[in-house]
């Protein structure tokens, strides 16, 4: 299968004002995520990108717009309403200092499969439309361009660290262990038996992410592109 970048867009004034903005409209990037954008954009434009898809937010579609501008072959985004922040309900727009004094806070942050907000979504259901969403993508995409594709999601923190948990193998209940910041890439590479999590919470070097010139026997989709390297591996040249 192909690799997927994890991008979180870049950072809002509703970050640093500690609202949670979920799917409030009108939050673009501030002064500083607009430079995180900027400073992602020049970083991917480093890998053979074939396709970008971006949640409908306007924080996620700027990031995306900074992104494909500085790729050598333009690039239409594909907008995704499954890969759109949680539906956080009746805690939109509300302080986080505030939403921490509620019952279901202890809910989201010690067994989050069983908190659904109220007049929302549940975080169940976030993951499950996401990781449709990445899974059907990946598979297209690879079908296409084949097993060494790279392809960008730019998505939210929240979704993000649940597809991330998935791939590492891990429950739902432990996504909240996964460190996602504003303008950072995580990233995973599928294959036929398993998904391996290639980086996370990344800020520096994609390069090495750049497929090889030489195809070897197990990076051609079959059996062999599933297994892990015993001792480590060498990892990417540098």
């Amino acid at each position: 299968m192909a690799t997927v970048l994890l991008v979180r867009h870049g950072r809002t004034a509703a970050n640093t004002g500690g609202v949670l903005a979920g799917r409030t409209p009108g939050v673009g990037l501030d002064d500083v995520g607009n430079q995180q954008a900027t400073e992602l954009a020049a970083r991917v434009a480093a890998l053979p990108i074939v396709a970008v898809v971006s949640s409908p937010l306007e924080r996620c579609r700027r990031t995306a717009a900074a992104l494909v501008s500085a790729l050598a072959k333009p690039i239409r985004v594909q907008i995704d309403s499954r890969l759109t922040e949680c539906g956080y309900g009746d805690w939109t727009g509300r302080k986080l200092s505030e939403l921490a004094k509620q019952p279901l806070w202890s809910v989201v942050q010690r067994h989050p499969s069983a908190a659904r907000f109220p007049g929302g979504e549940s975080l169940r259901a976030m993951q499950a439309r996401a990781l449709e969403s990445i899974r059907e993508h990946d598979a297209a995409i690879a079908e296409e361009y084949g097993p060494r594709a790279i392809w960008v999601a730019v998505s939210h923190g929240d979704v993000i660290k649940a597809v991330v948990a998935d791939a590492a193998g891990s429950h739902l209940d432990e996504f909240q262990r996964i460190v996602v910041d504003p303008g950072s890439v995580s990233v995973v590479s599928y294959t036929p038996l398993r998904p391996f999590v290639v980086r996370l919470n990344e800020h520096g070097d994609l390069s090495g992410l750049a497929p090889k010139e030489k195809r070897s026997r197990r990076r051609r989709g079959g059996a062999g592109a599933s297994d892990a390297p015993v001792g480590g591996g060498a990892g990417p040249a540098t």
